[in-house]
């Protein structure tokens, strides 16, 4: 079974997702270890009612960015994890995460990409520029902020009347499906990274 390992910080919404698709068969992963920089965070009780294997590596534990990230990596690489998915992950995964998993992490953005990248205010900038269409993208992360290739992207029309709460939540909705269906493309074996494209191979 192809293995993954879920870095989180907050409520875990997205790995909610997962949990479901998973346990309802659409989704043929195994969630090796849930990883957390915030003791506190629900998203490892949502884990661990699953039974899914939990750990807490806090950056208050570590001198720096950069051994805290090489304690990161060596929990994923002893959970055997074959994909890193950054399911509401607070830091930015470089160094050792990034060195070690290669092509093999992704994340997911509240917005379009390119559009409003780098930035954790995504629907507050789409309302401000007045775009009509915004939504979710998840994609393979580089080296550049929300600049990697492109996996899925669920698009979320912006109403008259929205405000950042409303349209932040159905936006979330639609990363709850976008988030399970990239990972499901990746574990079967149907994508393939062409540059900065992300070809989709047919099934079979």
């Amino acid at each position: 079974m192809f293995r993954i390992g879920v870095l989180v910080s907050g409520g875990g919404t997205n790995l909610q997702a997962i949990l479901d698709a998973v346990e309802d068969g659409s989704l043929p992963v195994d969630i090796a270890v849930v990883i957390s920089n915030r003791p506190d965070a629900f998203a490892l009780e949502r884990a661990r009612r699953r039974g899914v294997p939990t750990v807490v590596v806090p950056l208050a534990d570590y001198p720096g960015r950069k051994s805290h990230e090489a304690a990161v990596a060596r929990e994923l690489e002893r959970a055997g994890a074959e994909l890193v998915v950054l399911a509401g992950y607070d830091r930015i995964a470089r160094h050792a995460v990034l060195a070690a998993y290669s092509g093999r992490i992704i994340n997911i953005h509240p917005a379009l990409l390119p559009a409003f990248a780098g930035t954790l205010h995504a629907q507050e900038g789409a309302l401000a520029y007045g775009v009509k269409i915004s939504g979710c993208t998840v994609h393979f992360v580089t080296e550049e902020v929300d600049c990697g290739p492109i996996i899925v992207q669920r698009a979320v029309e912006v109403r008259e009347d929205d405000t950042v709460d409303s349209l932040k939540a159905r936006i979330l909705a639609e990363e709850h499906r976008a988030l399970p269906d990239a990972i499901r493309l990746i574990a079967t074996g149907r994508t393939r990274i062409e540059g900065r494209r992300v070809a989709i191979l047919p099934e079979g």
